[in-house]
Formats: structure tokens, sequence, C-alpha cells
């Protein structure tokens, strides 16, 4: 069966997926005050996920325990900053960030099939899986060489999905991340993933550097209803 080509760009029989007021110098650079204000940024005994409004705030679940925060510099941007955070009774604590990549032009409140573009909200993280055998995650791992990244592909995106995170927008939980099942239709896309880095932007889902993705395949576990939360920063503090 062949399917179309899904959020990260895969056309294949048995693979379905895929980046004033400031306190500054002149220069650009951040004045000694405003480095000095970053440098005593809260990390510990935070009472919400940061820079995250009240609107998707309520939509993390209560009994949530871990939380991906996908930071994306701006709405039609493809950079992103990745940021984990665990809680221990009411208050979060930042677990780990990592430089990544979103879709290449930017976020969408209205995700379609192709719009280069990665869907804002907050997401259940049920399943993983890759090319290459279990690192030792915590969630359910489906090993396929069928995931892994079509060599007519240029080089540098052959280890995309070595290791795959499956964000639950638009899939059946509980399936391999590749499974093409699609509850919303063909139209509203799907596939998207938390996956390796190629250095650029995806066609929808979000990379990260290799390091990041056997910490979070490691950490991440279902018993801790981890959810990712993902979007811009103005739709995110919206």
């Amino acid at each position: 069966m062949v399917v179309s080509a899904a959020a990260c760009g895969v056309l294949l029989t048995t693979l379905t997926s895929c980046g004033d007021g400031q306190d500054t110098q002149k220069s650009g650079t951040p004045s000694a005050g405003a480095r000095k204000d970053a440098d005593k940024e809260q990390t510990t005994d935070l009472k919400r996920i940061p820079d995250v409004g009240d609107r998707l705030e309520a939509q993390i679940p209560d009994d949530s325990r871990q939380v991906v925060a996908v930071y994306g510099a701006g709405k039609n941007s493809a950079d992103s900053t990745v940021v984990l955070y665990t809680r221990t009774g009411s208050t979060w604590d930042k677990a780990a960030d990592w430089k990544a990549h979103n879709g290449r032009k930017g976020w969408t409140a209205d995700h379609h099939e192709d719009d280069k573009r990665s869907p804002v909200g907050v997401f259940t993280l049920t399943d993983a899986g890759g090319a290459l055998p279990d690192p030792g995650a915590h969630l359910p791992y489906s090993e396929s060489a069928a995931i892994q990244a079509p060599r007519y592909w240029a080089k540098p995106y052959w280890h995309d999905f070595d290791y795959v995170i499956a964000i639950d927008y638009n899939r059946v939980k509980g399936t391999a991340p590749n499974d093409p099942t699609r509850p919303q239709g063909q139209s509203k896309g799907g596939s998207i993933w938390l996956h390796m880095d190629h250095g650029s932007g995806t066609s929808a889902c979000v990379s990260l550097p290799k390091a990041a993705m056997v910490k979070l395949l490691r950490t991440l576990d279902p018993k801790q209803n981890p959810v990712v939360v993902m979007g811009d920063r103005a739709s995110l503090r919206a």
C-alpha cells in the first residue's frame, strides 16, 4: 500500500512520517543588567510552565508530570528551543534544554498536509520507535527498518528517524509511530514526530540533537503522562 507523503515528507510503502524596552546595548548584545537578570531566571519550584498562557496551560492534564515545551522563535521561523520540565508535588523543575527546529515555514493553529508548518497545541506523547534499537525507552518502542529515512533523500537527512517519538496529533495512540491511520482525515496531516535534527527546518516535525532524543526516550515515562506543549512564543503566551 502506498500512502501519501506525511508531515515529514516521506513517501514510502511502510513509512508515513517526516523544522523597545529591552535592556540591550546599541550593538544588540545584552547589557550586563540583562545578562544578570537572565542568570537569575528561576528553573526550580516553578508554579507553572514558563511563558505558557492560561489557554494552553489549561490543556495540560492534571496528572501530567512531564512536559516537553517547544518554544518557537517566531510564527514564520524554523528555529526553536525545547525544554523538558518535570513536576514534583505541585511545582515544576527545568530538567534540560536544547536548540531545535520546527516546520520550515513556522507554526500554525490549523495544520494541513504539506503546509510546512508545525501545529500549535498540547499533545500527549505515548509511542516511540526508530530505525535504531531501543536505547532504553520507557514509552513503547517500535524498532523497524521501515521507519528509516529513504536513501534518495540528501545525506544529512538519512538519520532523521533513527529515534522518534510520536506526537499524538491526528494519530491513533498505542500504535507504531509510522502507522498511517489519521482519524481526522488525510488533509489534516499527521505523522508529526520529535526526531533527530539535520540542522534546518522540517516539514512539520520538531527535530533535536541525538543526545536530546536519547535523553527524552530514557526519561519520558507513560506512568508520568508526558505531553508536548508546542508553538511559537506569541501563540504559547496567548
